[in-house]
């Protein structure tokens, strides 16, 4: 395993775990964790060098905090570091929900915790509410051994947010297509121009480059690895980047992550070409670009399933072009009246609570409500 040294003589593993994607007893929202073979990816992860874990209050509904704590209390405290996150719209009241965190890892320090996906539209309420103040001190008090945010917002909104208090480190979306099709490279080198530590979620956007369509893998130059590795060794050898998070759901995943990390095989300009043209291909095919985190499901009053419901809108949209005439690819749509007349777009009572928890503001009652003329 490649290692990054953060500071203090703190060497982080080039590739973290992330807890958002474990594996689960059975597909679907919110069913519980596979707990045997979470602790197995946690084992193998922790034989092969990764020092890394990344998880967060609301995740598995906060069953991973228990999952996790349980899973290394097995292995010497220094050997490892745990990231965790303050999520305002979760739970307000920061004291509580800190200590609860504590108490479900069974630790008494959290080695990197942050401000859970800061935008545009919740920066207010983090600033406001008086918990940056609280964890600062909970950071002199040494319960907390590094502070800074995980991100989702404009660059304008980073600017803003790195001019008040001081951050130890920044987790920012980055991938190699947000790169070159979205703002993730202004807002990696407004954090370089601060000298902030970078840590990185969503490589492959939420598994897309890591499924690509037939004609974007024929891109791909023989040699480099599957889709995902492609995707990680874009972001592993940016400068500034610490650690490089993927949520890893089975053992063939995580062995593959693993394999890249270590190798540290970096990318050719005319293999980063390559992916830009990808990036492009894939723009003309993506309407929305949902990365299926779930954080709009459990806001939604009537409990919609929207990652679902969009992946559908994408097949439609991408046929639609395709075709030149979107009458004719609106039967990509039928499958959904198969679901129950109240997990239908039609359903979505447009309150914008999804969009208010989006880490990327999709302005989701909008497709919702395509979607329901059309299938009407």
């Amino acid at each position: 395993m490649r290692y990054e040294i953060f500071r203090d003589h703190v060497k982080l593993s080039k590739l973290g775990l992330g807890a958002m994607r474990l594996p689960q007893t059975e597909p679907g929202f919110a069913k519980p964790i596979d707990v045997p073979k979470a602790r197995e990816l946690i084992d193998y992860c922790m034989a092969q060098g990764v020092n890394y874990y990344d998880t967060a209050y609301i995740y598995h509904g906060g069953n991973f905090e228990v999952v996790l704590g349980q899973a290394l209390s097995g292995y010497p405290r220094d050997s490892y570091y745990v990231a965790d996150k303050f999520n305002v719209q979760a739970n307000p009241d920061y004291r509580l929900q800190f200590r609860e965190q504590r108490t479900r890892l069974g630790m008494e320090y959290i080695d990197f915790y942050m401000l859970h996906g800061v935008t545009d539209l919740t920066v207010q309420a983090y600033e406001q509410c008086g918990c940056i103040p609280f964890f600062q001190e909970q950071k002199r008090l040494g319960h907390i051994r590094y502070l800074g945010f995980s991100f989702h917002g404009t660059p304008a909104c980073l600017r803003e947010l790195l001019k008040k208090n001081g951050w130890d480190f920044v987790q920012i979306q980055l991938n190699y297509y947000d790169w070159f099709e979205g703002t993730a490279k202004e807002q990696y080198e407004i954090l370089r121009e601060h000298g902030i530590p970078i840590m990185v979620m969503e490589p492959d956007h939420g598994g897309m480059l890591a499924n690509l369509p037939e004609e974007c893998l024929r891109l791909l130059p023989s040699g480099g690895g599957s889709p995902a590795a492609w995707a990680l060794r874009f972001v592993m050898q940016l400068p500034g980047v610490a650690v490089v998070l993927s949520g890893m759901s089975d053992m063939e995943q995580t062995k593959d992550n693993v394999a890249t990390a270590a190798s540290g095989q970096r990318l050719s300009d005319e293999e980063i070409s390559r992916l830009k043209q990808i990036s492009g291909m894939l723009r003309k095919k993506i309407a929305v670009p949902c990365t299926a985190c779930r954080y709009c499901c459990d806001n939604c009053p009537q409990g919609l399933d929207i990652p679902s419901l969009l992946s559908a809108y994408n097949e439609y949209r991408d046929d639609a072009a395709t075709l030149g005439k979107p009458e004719m690819a609106a039967w990509r749509l039928l499958r959904l009246k198969a679901l129950p007349e109240n997990k239908q777009p039609a359903a979505c009572i447009g309150c914008g609570s999804c969009t208010a928890h989006c880490p990327q503001a999709l302005e989701i009652p909008k497709y919702l409500q395509e979607m329901a003329a059309l299938l009407q």
